[in-house]
């Protein structure tokens, strides 16, 4: 019931139909299931089997705290992109690919550091002592860097996945992924090849709605991740407090039996200790007794 409930809300939202006929890729062929007007038409039974697989993956990720990196840089997937990426506290390029944004993670990591020193010295009013033209400069490029690298401010390291909405837009931002072996996620239209991604949902990726509904569906699945990863963290810390309680309890009745023990060994040394005093025999020390020794010749 739940397949065809959700299949029904992908027909709604027009995520079946593909491109033209002419403009089609071949290796699309498994997940297309008719044409129709010169219209390829995509098998919503294999955009089902792909969305739940790659929701699956997703949240195994999240729920193991690592990255995921949303990357959308069509218009009609932007806004829909940013919300839900922000929703989930994920990174996410919406604006422009910076060529080596993965492979060259350090330097782009210099040019965030120094929109954050920017925006620093703007809110402290350190930049105060500058002239105008100088305030005025800084402030266009804190505004330009913002906008380019704004999604991808809080990450110290690269993201274990990325997902895509048209991984032929994307297709610097896929070439990166795997040549560093990072996880690919993405919608995959008629003219583009399945073969390039990991995990493939077949879909609509021109469609406002077809988007949305694709980007929504994950998002709820990396929020369940997070949510199961918060709730064993607290499961661990109540263990661990309890655990600790217990611990020193334990430790406190060791050390009291400890203690006795030790002065039981004690008392008993005391009195043994005490030297006996030796009495001198005959032949031991001192005087000889009389009539002792050799008789007279």
């Amino acid at each position: 019931m739940e397949n065809t409930s959700l299949q029904q809300q992908l027909l709604e939202a027009g995520v079946h139909f593909g491109h033209l006929k002419k403009k089609w890729n071949p290796k699309m062929l498994p997940y297309i299931f008719a044409e129709k007007k010169g219209i390829h038409i995509i098998d919503l039974n294999k955009t089902v089997e792909g969305l739940q697989e790659s929701a699956a993956a997703l949240k195994a990720i999240a729920r193991s705290g690592k990255k995921i990196m949303f990357v959308a840089t069509k218009k009609q997937a932007k806004e829909i992109v940013s919300d839900c990426a922000q929703r989930v506290n994920m990174p996410f390029v919406t604006e422009r690919w910076l060529g080596g944004m993965l492979t060259n993670f350090n330097t782009v990591r210099k040019s965030v550091k120094k929109m954050q020193s920017i925006e620093k010295m703007l809110a402290d009013g350190s930049a105060e002592s500058l002239t105008k033209k100088e305030k005025l400069t800084l402030t266009r490029d804190k505004e330009k860097m913002e906008k380019v690298l704004g999604g991808i401010a809080q990450i110290s390291r690269v993201p274990a996945a990325l997902f895509m909405v048209d991984i032929g837009h994307e297709h610097i931002a896929l070439a990166e992924a795997r040549k560093l072996g990072i996880s690919t996620f993405g919608m995959v239209d008629t003219n583009c090849d399945p073969n390039k991604i990991d995990f493939a949902i077949p879909a609509n990726d021109d469609a406002t709605k077809s988007i949305a509904i694709i980007v929504n569906y994950l998002t709820a699945a990396i929020a369940e991740g997070l949510q199961e990863r918060q709730a064993n963290k607290d499961e661990d810390e109540n263990s661990d407090t309890e655990e600790s309680a217990e611990a020193k309890a334990a430790r406190f009745e060791a050390k009291q039996d400890g203690s006795d023990d030790r002065n039981k060994r004690g008392g008993g040394k005391g009195i043994a200790a005490q030297p006996k005093r030796r009495v001198a025999g005959p032949g031991q020390g001192g005087r000889r007794p009389a009539g002792s020794g050799g008789g007279a010749r």
